[in-house]
């Protein structure tokens, strides 16, 4: 981590030339107004081809012990980027041959290429697509987020940051007859988390009864998460269990975008998902009053971070042809 490498991999998130098309970059799948999302129930890469999955949050995605939706082999931001980087099928950003055309365009601009000698000196050849990785990862590592209402009541004593329903709310979160904190646990909420001196933890993934196509549990054959990576039937609609941090932001969700909004996500869990042999066994019905329903979705709203989303350090910076 450097102030350099944050800065110059500020301008790759945003640039289009790391795409095919030279319009996609990507902050185009992952805009900051949105928690870094896209508002997409799929994920569209740069010649509008759709992808399986939606664009995940990188709320503070430096902390996250895997990455993608489904598999727990991707436990780094450098390995987890090559693939919208260079992907075919689906194409996301469209790269060929090692990003080739994308580096001419970078070495072609001296703004950069001095942005690159300063964030990896003494490199013979500071251009090349190992450090544009390396530098946009190490801007994504500082997208923290952690000044939401939440946060200021739990952390800063702040008692008037959450309002009385809101701490109702997350009264009920933290239930054990709603228990949504059983997988949605943790700093981040979204169960383990990797920190230093933590590096070992392993990310959850969960089956939460999203579909039950055969009525033995199967999920569609287009994705069934996890059991595509392990290959074992227990790992059938297994998914990562996201970040619940600015939640009320990031719609539609689940994987694959299915639940328009944070009322259909609690009438989701409230009936128990779709009963099916691998569904997790903490998913399982509660029932809400209304108030206590308006209370729930008070508290998941103050998990918006606007000190986050409004940052103007994450947000698209000048051209560097313009300084």
């Amino acid at each position: 981590m450097s102030e350099q490498k944050a800065a110059l991999g500020r301008h790759l998130f945003f640039d289009a030339r790391l795409s095919s098309t030279g319009q996609y970059s990507c902050a185009s799948c992952h805009r900051p107004e949105l928690a870094f999302t896209d508002g997409r129930g799929h994920a569209q890469g740069a010649t509008g081809q759709t992808v399986r999955r939606g664009a995940m949050t990188l709320t503070n995605v430096a902390y996250n012990a895997a990455f993608t939706w489904g598999s727990g082999k991707v436990r780094s931001l450098e390995s987890q980027m090559r693939q919208p980087l260079f992907n075919q099928h689906p194409l996301e950003m469209g790269l060929k041959n090692d990003g080739a055309a994308a580096l001419n365009a970078l070495l072609a601009d001296a703004n950069y290429t001095a942005q690159f000698q300063a964030a990896f000196p003494g490199e013979a050849a500071p251009v090349s697509m190992d450090h544009v990785i390396k530098a946009i990862a190490c801007f994504e590592r500082t997208l923290i987020s952690g000044r939401s209402p939440f946060d200021r009541y739990l952390f800063d004593d702040d008692q008037g940051a959450l309002s009385e329903p809101a701490k109702r709310g997350m009264a009920l979160f933290y239930s054990a007859r709603v228990g949504c904190v059983q997988c949605h646990s943790g700093i981040n909420f979204s169960g383990p988390i990797v920190y230093v001196g933590h590096e070992n933890q392993r990310a959850l993934f969960a089956n939460n009864g999203l579909y039950d196509v055969d009525r033995r549990g199967a999920y569609p054959p287009s994705d069934q998460g996890l059991i595509e990576v392990t290959h074992r039937g227990s790992d059938m609609g297994k998914f990562r269990v996201p970040t619940l941090r600015n939640v009320a932001l990031t719609a539609p969700y689940m994987h694959d975008g299915s639940v328009p909004n944070l009322n259909a996500v609690l009438d989701h869990y409230a009936r128990g998902g779709r009963k099916n042999p691998h569904q997790d066994p903490r998913v399982r019905p509660f029932s809400l009053t209304d108030s206590e329903r308006a209370e729930l979705l008070a508290f998941l709203d103050s998990l918006t971070d606007r000190d986050f989303v409004e940052n103007p350090q994450f947000s698209a910076p000048k051209p560097l042809s313009s300084r």
